[in-house]
């Protein structure tokens, strides 16, 4: 019996930030490194590497997921936004200031999930309350702050951008 070969690379075509990329990746390379360790998008982080912790939350084809449980072999064909795309597009530039304002970050580990799924969250919901914010954001963790800086963070955005809305809060 002739054991079949198995391909241990995959070619992938897909959108990272808004600039397209073309990379020959590992069939087993997992999204968050595909980022940090081939395009050098380092904000993103591997923390619990089970989909339970949230560092490595990012937004591919709009919808949130968890870096360390998607590979990066599925993503031909998608357009995938890291903390850097949001900050460079300053889809985020309030809820880094208010997350600074509060105090709602201390290491830092969680920050660039924390922020992508707040994002995610006033998207969907500009006008959440705090129960509302508390729940989106329950696949996210935190061990330094204790999470009311972060939802007071986020419940000043939501009020700020209720009374002005600006145009670019989307990546």
């Amino acid at each position: 019996m002739v054991a079949k070969s198995i391909a241990r690379t995959v070619e992938i075509a897909l959108t990272v930030n808004g600039e397209r990329v073309e990379a020959r990746v590992e069939a087993g390379r997992h999204l968050v490194d595909f980022l940090r360790l081939d395009l050098g998008l380092t904000g993103s982080h591997a923390g619990c590497e089970h989909g339970v912790c949230g560092a490595c939350t990012l937004e591919v084809d709009g919808i949130l997921v968890r870096g360390c449980l998607m590979l990066a072999a599925q993503l031909d064909g998608a357009d995938v936004w890291t903390i850097e795309g949001a900050s460079e597009t300053k889809a985020i530039r309030d809820l880094q200031d208010a997350f600074v304002a509060r105090n709602a970050l201390q290491c830092g580990f969680c920050t660039p999930g924390m922020l992508i799924a707040a994002k995610a969250l006033l998207d969907e919901s500009p006008s959440p309350d705090r129960a509302m914010i508390r729940e989106y954001l329950g696949g996210n963790y935190c061990r330094c702050t204790g999470y009311e800086a972060i939802i007071d963070a986020i419940q000043t955005v939501a009020e700020a951008r209720a009374k002005s809305p600006t145009p670019g809060d989307a990546a």
